[in-house]
């Protein structure tokens, strides 16, 4: 009789496409194009912002909703990430004005938020996206993963499903972590970022293979970077080969969201 591996020792990759707004929809059907072609159709997550630097409502681009729920109802989790994704909170501490400044250029939206405007955008862009998606949100990823207190407490009593940052995916309701596995994301802002990026993620194939799960996430400005694709795709291939694409549903015993839906499916 064949041995099986259990399930329990199966080593994860999970892939999520971040900043998904009509602002860069060619961007990201290029960084589909790799993550589909190494791990199956719909084997990610999309982490979508309602109006990207409030700029770019997605109430106002139908033909982009109508791919957003062609995408949800094929099995692609979608995530709320923040409102704008844009920082326009004034932040008193020298840690959170470090965090603001150091770890994300102006972009880490649910920081400095207060829980009342937390929630504020938390029910609106949920509202909004789960009636174009036609189904539940898999949860909530702030935008450059800094969440302050107020934004902390907020995402618990609106009861999102799942939340992740750089170390670990949680249930907000409880806070039971999930998985504690690190995440692999790039940068071109720079060259000196750019080079970081692509050491990071060589050596991330090596030094990261004992861990069980593995989150690998990518976002528009890659797309635009022939050095970053080609690594991207490098990466897929070799973690791919150790690895079981999942979905973050599959991290809760008890099914956070389910993996697909049939197509015109409300809400629950």
């Amino acid at each position: 009789m064949p041995h099986t591996r259990p399930v329990s020792r199966i080593k994860r990759l999970i892939l999520s496409i971040h900043d998904v707004s009509p602002a860069h929809e060619d961007r990201i059907a290029r960084l589909i194009e790799p993550i589909e072609r190494h791990a199956g159709a719909a084997r990610y997550a999309m982490l979508v912002v309602p109006d990207f630097h409030g700029d770019w409502p997605i109430g106002r681009y139908p033909t982009f909703q109508r791919w957003l729920r062609n995408l949800a109802d094929a099995g692609v989790e979608m995530f709320l990430h923040g409102w704008s994704h844009r920082d326009d909170s004034v932040h008193a501490g020298a840690g959170a004005r470090w965090k603001a400044t150091m770890m994300t250029a102006g972009e880490g939206e649910f920081l400095g938020l207060d829980q009342a405007e937390a929630a504020r955008r938390l029910r609106e862009g949920r509202a909004l996206l789960e009636d174009i998606t036609g189904g539940p949100l898999a949860g909530f990823v702030a935008p450059a993963w800094l969440y302050g207190e107020g934004a902390l407490a907020a995402i618990a009593a609106e009861g999102f499903a799942l939340a992740e940052d750089h170390l670990k995916v949680w249930r907000p309701a409880d806070g039971r972590v999930l998985s504690r596995s690190p995440v692999i994301t790039y940068a071109s802002r720079t060259p000196a970022r750019l080079a970081s990026s692509l050491m990071v993620s060589k050596a991330a194939t090596l030094a990261l293979g004992p861990l069980r799960d593995l989150r690998l996430a990518v976002h528009p400005g890659d797309a635009d970077s022939p050095a970053l694709m080609s690594e991207i795709d490098r990466a897929l291939k070799v973690h791919l080969r150790r690895r079981t694409p999942a979905r973050y549903a599959d991290l809760s015993p008890e099914g956070v969201v389910s993996a697909a839906r049939p197509r015109g499916a409300s809400p629950a």
